[in-house]
């Protein structure tokens, strides 16, 4: 791409993707919050504050004004990152280093580097040419495997399947996972879900390490998995291919759910308020049976009602609608959500798709 030899091209980065390689975002915390290269660590050459400073200054006075201001702080916060992180690196230590267009921020730091006598290389482009880089290849990538879909209501364990698949040896997408979502009303957990560019970053970075030669199994998923939505090419393929249907028995799934949603067992009432939106669609009486049930705090009866009332009704419709080769798919029967007839579950899916 160019002469230079400390410039690489986002489509060439790949050794850095790999364990033990180094990437340097110097783009400030908050740019790096909101997504950032698969293993990138955040040392700011301008922070939040002093980004916003010299940015300030570029508009209301000059480019000259704003380079002058911004730069002894780049200085000064180059040298402490060097002194603090980067002095004992060994001379062959060779970093990729990108700011958001690999401007002066990645190009000040790479250049000291080299000046020190490490192999560092600059991300031509900066984050935005490795954005585009995602946006590009994340649809190709998604049409390219062989999607088993684990399909079932609401309780049945169609995470744990996934867990136990993984531990199986089987290629597996935990698409909740990397949304950080449970993917329903009460899907929400304690830590915020990712910006819709980190969970991109976070797919595309999955699929591209698996094999198309092997299934990859998945759970089913509506659109969007909380406030993110995976590509609309992922579920076009996950809706063509393969599915299974899991089989719980009710009292199976409300301990299951009992497990998982523990919160709302020591506080019904933070359950109920969750609930209240879905008041135009299953109406007052409905919700005054569940107010009930929270005030005699039997959760078992909330959250058996809840499925059978609410969730399986709304959820075989659109798994119904969404994968039509489902009547015809096999079924995986599990009596209990133990360990061991997750794993007996997933060894005979794997018999059945992935022999290999």
């Amino acid at each position: 791409m160019s002469a230079r030899p400390d410039l690489v091209a986002a489509t060439d980065i790949d050794r850095w993707l790999t364990a033990g390689a180094t990437i340097i975002d110097a783009r400030s915390e908050g740019e790096y919050a909101e997504d950032f290269l698969p293993g990138a660590i955040n040392h700011p050459v301008l922070n939040n504050e002093e980004r916003a400073r010299v940015g300030t200054v570029n508009k209301v006075e000059s480019p000259f004004a704003a380079k002058r201001v911004g730069a002894p702080l780049v200085v000064r916060n180059v040298a402490d990152m060097i002194e603090k992180h980067f002095a004992g690196m060994p001379k062959d230590w060779a970093p990729l280093v990108y700011c958001w267009r690999g401007g002066k921020r990645s190009g000040t730091l790479t250049w000291l580097l080299r000046e020190i006598g490490f192999d560092a290389k600059q991300l031509a482009g900066g984050y935005k040419a490795f954005r585009a880089r995602v946006n590009a290849e994340l649809p190709q990538l998604a049409q390219r495997f062989r999607y088993v879909t684990i399909c079932g209501c609401t309780g049945t364990g169609k995470t744990a399947l996934l867990t136990a698949l993984a531990d199986a040896g089987a290629q597996v997408i935990d698409l909740e996972g990397l949304a950080n979502h449970r993917g329903s009303l009460l899907g929400a957990r304690d830590t915020p879900q990712p910006s819709q560019k980190r969970f991109d970053t976070l797919l595309w970075n999955a699929l591209r390490t698996l094999d198309p030669a092997r299934p990859v199994f998945v759970e089913s998923e509506s659109k969007k998995i909380g406030l993110v939505q995976m590509p609309d090419a992922m579920r076009e393929q996950m809706s063509a291919g393969e599915c299974v249907w899991l089989e719980v028995p009710l009292a199976a799934r409300v301990a299951h759910i009992a497990t998982e949603y523990a919160h709302f067992v020591s506080d019904p009432q933070a359950l109920m308020e969750k609930l209240q939106p879905l008041k135009e669609l299953r109406g007052a009486k409905q919700l005054l049976a569940w107010q009930q049930m929270a005030d005699r705090r039997d959760t078992d009866a909330l959250f058996a009602s809840l499925m059978v009332d609410h969730y399986d009704p709304l959820y075989t419709t659109a798994i119904r609608r969404n994968y039509t080769r489902l009547d015809q798919s096999p079924q995986i029967a599990i009596t209990t959500l133990t360990g061991a007839n997750l794993a007996a579950a997933a060894a005979e899916l794997r018999a059945q798709f992935d022999p290999a």
